[in-house]
């Protein structure tokens, strides 16, 4: 599926009579001027998986930020946006193929990163009730108490329910479970499971972060089911070979310098794992 069919970025010449033309001199930088057009690339032809593969620093992430910003994608963590964003989305073009799904979204290593800290921090606060629970069962279960008033009736319903229940069977009733702490790896999956839905287009800015090597072919099976059967369209900055792998998928080189297309098999760093492999073949046998 696809819902976004080109997308295209001012070119060298448009940014420099843009900043020709402004006054301002206060500014230090001018992003995201002058960051994709350093290599020359304008322009986005997309398929229902493209994935963007660079260096740091090569502009795989302002590259989806712009076109999220630039479709109004719902994301998660506040996007840290410059001063001349507005004018540089003004120079930009999205053709769309119909209307972009509601659900669609941009999720990024942020997203990721604080759905794992909420968790922890909320179990957190969940054991250390756990805690002033069981001090309080005891406290109360073995308390002196007689009721002189109705204005005691909530301390006596309190003193028989301790009473009446074991130590961990009053702590239940009165707090939830926690939520499950997963490994940093099952909850960075379980976040975009949750998050991807069917008919979407989902920009992920680097997706591999937090995942093992078999979270990662986990993840790119998931994508990959979900363009093919579930109508989504991918938009990707990886460096994982396994994403880079999806069967299909178009893939631009944003080291290349204009921006290219490559196979897979092709990228500086998967030939790398590649090369790395063959070198230490016979420690595998």
């Amino acid at each position: 599926m696809r819902y976004l069919d080109y997308f295209t970025f001012p070119d060298g010449d448009e940014e420099f009579d843009f900043l020709l033309g402004i006054q301002r001199k206060c500014y230090d930088t001018y992003y995201p001027f002058k960051v994709l057009s350093k290599h020359r690339f304008s322009r986005i032809d997309f398929e229902p998986v493209t994935i963007l593969y660079g260096g740091n620093g090569s502009g795989k992430s302002t590259a989806l930020n712009v076109i999220a910003e630039k479709l109004g994608l719902k994301r998660d963590t506040v996007f840290n946006k410059s001063n001349f964003l507005p004018d540089y989305l003004r120079l930009c073009k999205a053709e769309l193929i119909g209307e972009i799904p509601e659900d669609s979204r941009i999720i990024t290593s942020d997203d990721v990163f604080d759905y794992m800290l909420n968790i922890r921090t909320l179990n957190e606060g969940i054991d250390r009730r756990r805690e002033e629970l069981f001090t309080e069962y005891l406290d109360t279960k073995y308390s002196d108490f007689r009721m002189n008033s109705m204005a005691d009736y909530e301390k006596l319903k309190r003193v028989n329910k301790a009473r009446s229940n074991t130590q961990s069977r009053f702590v239940r009733k009165e707090l939830m479970d926690n939520i499950r702490e997963y490994s940093n790896g099952e909850s960075a999956f379980r976040y975009f499971a949750d998050k991807i839905g069917e008919n979407g287009l989902f920009l992920l800015d680097e997706p591999e972060n937090s995942l093992s090597p078999a979270r990662q072919q986990e993840l790119a099976k998931f994508i990959a089911d979900s363009a093919r059967f579930f109508g989504c369209q991918f938009v990707i900055s990886t460096h994982s070979p396994f994403v880079l792998a999806i069967d299909r998928a178009k893939i631009y080189d944003l080291d290349e310098d204009p921006v290219d297309l490559k196979v897979w098999t092709k990228l500086p760093n998967v030939r790398a794992y590649y090369e790395f492999f063959r070198e230490h073949r016979e420690e595998f046998r």
